[in-house]
C-alpha cells in the first residue's frame, strides 16, 4: 500500500476500472432482405433531414436575393458567395459587425457551458455520494425547476437582475445594469441550464461503482485525488455531453437575450438573425437570411464533431447501471 496520498492509486483500482470500462459486443447478423429494408428506411430519413439543409444552402448561393423561395435548385444559376460576404461585412442595418456578434455569442455560450459543468459536477457528486439533511428535498427542487419551461422564469429573472445597478454617485445616473449586460444574460441562462446539468451528471455518477473510490482510498489516495484522478476522467463523456448541450442551448437561446439586452453592442447572432426578418415575406432578404443561418449553425456543428467521440459514449454509457 502506498503511503503518499498524492500517488495515483493502482492495484485494486486498476482491476476495478478495467471491469467498469465495458467492451462493446457484436450484434446479431441480419438477413439480406432486412438489411435492404433498413437501408431504404435510413435513406428516406436522411433525405428528410437533409432536404431543408440543401434548400437553405442553395438559397444562400442564389445571387438574385429573391423575395419568396418557391423551388429548389441545388446549384442556382449564377451561384455566388455574395450573400455570405454581405452578411460577414454587416448582417443588418444595426451598427454591429458579424465578428462582434460571433464574439458575443461565443463568450456567452462558452461561459455558460463552463459554469454549468463546473457547478453541475460538484453538486452531482455531492448528491450521488453523500447523505446529508435536506438531500431529498434539494433533489426534488432541482427536478421541479428542470420540468419548468425556461420562459416561465423570465419575469422573475428580469426583476431580480434589474435591481443590480451601479449608479454614478455625483450625477445619480446609472452606469451599469446587470440585466442589460451579457453577464446578466449569462447568469439567467445558467439558472436554466444548471438543473439539467446536475441531474444528467448525477445519473452518470451513480453508474460509477463505489468500489473504485474505496480501493483508491485504501491505496492511500486523498478525497481530492479520488475526485480529480478517478471520478473526473471516468466522467469525461458525461461532461462532454452536458457541456455541449449547454453550449448549444445558449448559442440558440433567443427569448432571454431579446428581453434583457437593449444595447446593440451586446447583441448575439440569433438576435440579429431575427432582425433580418421583415414585416412581410416579401421584405425578407432570403439569400442573406439563408447565408446567416448557415454561418450561425456552423460553430455548433464544429463543436459537435470535435466532441463526437465523447458525446456518443456519454449518451449510451449511463443507460445501464453497473
Amino acid at each position: 500500500m502506498s503511503s503518499a496520498s498524492s500517488t495515483a492509486p493502482s492495484g485494486t483500482f486498476s482491476r476495478l476500472a478495467g471491469r467498469f470500462r465495458r467492451k462493446p459486443t457484436a450484434g446479431r447478423p441480419l438477413s439480406l432482405g432486412r438489411q435492404l429494408l433498413l437501408q431504404i428506411v435510413l435513406f428516406f430519413i436522411a433525405c428528410t433531414v437533409l432536404f431543408p439543409i440543401a434548400w437553405i444552402g442553395s438559397l444562400s448561393l442564389d445571387p438574385r436575393n429573391i423575395s419568396r423561395p418557391t423551388k429548389l435548385q441545388l446549384v442556382p444559376q449564377g451561384a455566388s458567395l455574395q450573400a455570405y460576404s454581405a452578411v460577414i461585412e454587416r448582417p443588418t442595418n444595426n451598427d454591429i459587425s458579424f465578428a462582434s456578434l460571433a464574439l458575443n455569442s461565443f463568450r456567452l455560450s462558452i461561459g455558460v457551458a463552463v459554469v454549468s459543468v463546473l457547478i453541475g459536477i460538484l453538486a452531482a457528486y455531492a448528491f450521488s455520494r453523500f447523505q446529508f439533511r435536506g438531500r431529498r428535498v434539494l433533489m426534488l427542487s432541482v427536478l421541479t425547476v428542470l420540468m419548468l419551461p425556461a420562459i416561465a422564469t423570465l419575469p422573475a429573472l428580469y426583476i431580480l437582475l434589474n435591481r443590480v445597478q451601479i449608479l454614478n454617485p455625483e450625477t445619480g445616473k446609472m452606469i451599469f445594469n446587470l440585466r442589460d449586460s451579457l453577464w446578466g444574460v449569462g447568469l439567467a441562462i445558467v439558472s436554466t441550464q444548471l438543473p439539467f446539468a446536475i441531474w444528467n451528471l448525477k445519473g452518470f455518477l451513480d453508474t460509477i461503482p463505489h468500489e473504485l473510490e474505496e480501493a483508491a482510498l485504501i491505496d492511500g489516495a486523498s478525497a481530492n485525488t479520488v475526485f480529480t484522478q478517478i471520478i473526473l476522467p471516468l466522467a469525461v463523456p458525461a461532461l462532454a455531453v452536458t457541456g455541449f448541450l449547454s453550449f448549444m442551448g445558449t448559442w440558440t437561446e433567443f427569448a432571454i437575450s431579446w428581453q434583457f439586452l437593449n444595447r446593440v453592442g451586446d447583441h448575439t447572432l440569433i438576435m440579429e438573425l431575427y432582425n433580418m426578418i421583415g414585416q412581410y415575406a416579401d421584405s425578407t432578404p432570403w439569400s442573406k437570411f439563408a447565408a446567416m443561418s448557415i454561418l450561425v449553425a456552423l460553430p455548433v456543428s464544429v463543436v459537435y464533431l470535435s466532441l463526437q467521440r465523447y458525446i456518443v459514449s456519454g449518451l449510451t454509457v449511463g443507460s445501464v447501471k453497473g
